[in-house]
């Protein structure tokens, strides 16, 4: 686009001063638009959620497998995200890969920490696996960093391999989970109950 400025000669020192304003401008918001579209090309939008479709996690790269808006009624709660570093094929494959992944949670409303504590209890422990035994413990960790949540917040979960599971973002106080049982119960019945692929 060629943003050049036509003076108009013999017309006026208004004329041209108003000319040159008009072209400016027009320059302006042409960079405006073309900043903007470059800047959303990289992104998926959902329920007025912004996410980039690929991130580099401890030196790999993921990308964006799924993301999804979560209503309560009539309200948006939250948006949230998969990204993998292996595309899955299969719910299966998403579960079992010993990959980089992350869940990652955009609260759209203010919550309470025993809200979102209890939501995230009475979801993961249809996992028998994390209602007895030392997944359980896990669990209890993890729910015990939740903390309120203000509209605009996030909450990150990710595994890395050989490492394990660490609870991150404004709804949480931090908390690591060393290796991969715990991450494989909490991704498998994510989902399970939030599929991603058609059953």
């Amino acid at each position: 686009m060629s943003c050049r400025i036509q003076w108009g000669l013999g017309s006026g020192v208004g004329r041209m001063r108003t000319q040159a304003w008009g072209g400016n401008l027009r320059c302006l918001v042409a960079g405006m638009l073309l900043v903007a579209g470059s800047a959303q090309a990289g992104q998926k939008q959902v329920g007025g959620v912004h996410m980039p479709v690929s991130l580099n996690l401890k030196g790999r790269t993921v990308e964006l497998a799924h993301m999804e808006l979560h209503k309560q009624l009539f309200f948006k709660v939250y948006v949230w995200s998969l990204y993998m570093e292996d595309r899955p094929r299969s719910t299966h494959e998403a579960i079992n890969s010993n990959s980089v992944k992350r869940l990652h949670f955009h609260f759209l409303r203010n919550i309470s920490r025993d809200q979102l504590v209890g939501s995230f209890r009475d979801g993961l422990e249809h996992s028998p696996a994390l209602r007895r035994g030392p997944l359980a413990n896990h669990l209890s960790i993890m729910l015990a960093s939740l903390k309120d949540v203000q509209k605009g917040e996030d909450l990150v979960i990710t595994y890395t391999p050989g490492v394990g599971l660490e609870v991150g973002g404004d709804a949480s106080g931090g908390v690591f989970i060393p290796g991969k049982h715990f991450a494989d119960a909490l991704f498998s019945v994510w989902l399970d109950s939030h599929p991603i692929f058609p059953r």
